[in-house]
């Protein structure tokens, strides 16, 4: 898989947007076009059906050199060897866990992402010692209702302050990546605005094209 402090575009076969299509079939023209991390969301599926869906993605991704996420579930993601796997603030801290290590293991297993909606859950992820954050959501979205954005200023605190690799995530689209790329980001998370388009693959390559023109921090 792309290391992820090399990796720019992070793509998602998210079930809420797969308007009925193959899982499998949308996680290919993710890897056609370019993308460096695919994240499986299945929010309102059984665990059965998660799993179901992680074999069908994780080996299109395998084949591709594109890293794998899993969100929301740390063991079975361990069980099936995935790479990555992606918890919220909920799913980590209030499930007890204070540090990356408890869910990727001793020596680490696999690596792990954590969501942060503020600086002060920025520095307390960091402090846990995740592989990345997600910075976000940066405007309204709809994957996250109800959820306020936290708009540029998040972002541009993100660029001075955090080190290790993130991704702003949440309403990014090619009319708002410029700005999200003018406040300090250089690697983004995209969901609707590929999952949306008429041609997925086109669309991931629309978003690299403007991400490759800007030199990874």
């Amino acid at each position: 898989m792309n290391p992820l402090s090399s990796a720019r575009l992070y793509t998602f076969v998210d079930t809420a947007y797969l308007h009925g299509r193959d899982a499998g079939e949308v996680a290919r023209q993710l890897c056609a076009g370019g993308s460096d991390l695919i994240q499986l969301r299945a929010k309102s599926a059984p665990l059965d059906e998660v799993r179901r869906l992680a074999e069908a993605v994780l080996p299109i991704c395998e084949r591709a050199g594109v890293g794998f996420v899993l969100n929301d579930h740390p063991k079975l993601a361990l069980q099936l060897g995935a790479p990555v796997c992606h918890l919220g603030q909920e799913d980590f801290f209030d499930a007890g866990y204070r540090t990356a290590a408890q869910v990727t293991g001793c020596p680490p297993q696999m690596q792990l992402g954590l969501s942060t909606h503020a600086p002060d859950q920025a520095q307390r992820a960091l402090r846990a010692a995740p592989d990345y954050l997600a910075i976000g959501p940066v405007f309204p979205t709809g994957t996250k209702p109800g959820r306020p954005a936290v708009t540029l200023d998040y972002v541009r605190w993100a660029a001075a302050n955090v080190t290790l690799p993130w991704f702003a995530i949440g309403g990014i689209n090619l009319d708002t990546l410029d700005s999200v790329l003018a406040a300090g980001a250089r690697r983004i998370c995209v969901v609707s605005a590929i999952l949306n388009a008429p041609d997925i693959a086109a669309a991931c390559r629309g978003f690299r094209t403007r991400l490759e023109q800007h030199a990874l921090r």
